[in-house]
């Protein structure tokens, strides 16, 4: 048995005037903290009005799921949002944790926008220097009569092609076109070139859904250490 590898663990706050963000990510799964207190994010015990109903990490959710191999636990306010982040996490293999406190009065823009750069953020964080991964993944993921292709690079070139069209305008409160912008942005923060398409599918839910799942297995993918290779990065170049 060979030595145990490094976890691949990260953890960042970000904060603007539109929202308020925490962000626990594991990429090989596995135990994970509760996200700490902090100023926008008081302890249970303290009264805040503009807390919204945020449910407490321990609670269970319609987006926590929790297992020897994972921990998730997300809450943005945005619930089809949360769904599709339980999904990327889940079928990724991550233990996740994620709290977004955002201006939802407005609309869900900023909120669904900085939830997907923190992700990315902790995503590119939590690799580290990116040597001896497999670099590359891609799958596909069906959901009833939807399929869903993606393709990732994790080059350290953000770079993002997404071919995703809805008939809805809205699915719950995330409206569609905001879907195609999450991915874009995570792609941005994570330091990756990201290829997503529909190949067919008529439900916008399962359309989704299947984006989500497919984007999951080829993270997983991706970042897959390939043994005998630990310390050589996966580049003509020599650099990622």
């Amino acid at each position: 048995m060979g030595p145990s590898l490094p976890p691949r663990i990260a953890f960042i706050e970000r904060n603007t005037k539109e929202t308020k963000i925490q962000v626990s990510l594991s990429l090989d799964g596995g135990a994970l903290d509760l996200l700490p207190d902090a100023e926008h994010f008081p302890p249970s015990t303290t009264s805040n009005s503009s807390f919204y109903a945020m449910p407490e990490q321990t609670e269970e959710t319609h987006a926590s799921q929790a297992s020897p191999s994972q921990q998730i636990w997300i809450w943005t306010g945005i619930g089809f949002l949360d769904h599709l982040l339980h999904a990327i996490a889940k079928h990724a293999g991550w233990s996740l944790r994620l709290r977004c406190k955002g201006d939802l009065a407005i609309d869900e823009h900023h909120s669904a926008e900085d939830s997907m750069l923190a992700l990315g953020s902790t995503f590119s964080q939590a690799l580290g220097s990116r040597k001896g991964l497999a670099r590359f993944g891609y799958a596909y993921a069906p959901l009833d009569e939807a399929l869903a292709r993606a393709v990732i690079d994790l080059s350290n070139r953000p770079f993002f092609v997404g071919v995703m069209p809805f008939t809805e305008s809205k699915i719950g409160t995330l409206s569609t076109q905001m879907i195609h912008h999450c991915f874009q942005s995570f792609s941005q923060a994570a330091g990756v070139t990201l290829h997503m398409d529909v190949i067919r599918g008529e439900n916008g839910h399962h359309v989704a859904e299947s984006l989500a799942k497919a984007l999951a297995v080829a993270i997983r993918e991706a970042c897959r250490r390939v043994e005998g290779k630990e310390e050589e990065v996966i580049s003509t170049k020599g650099v990622l």
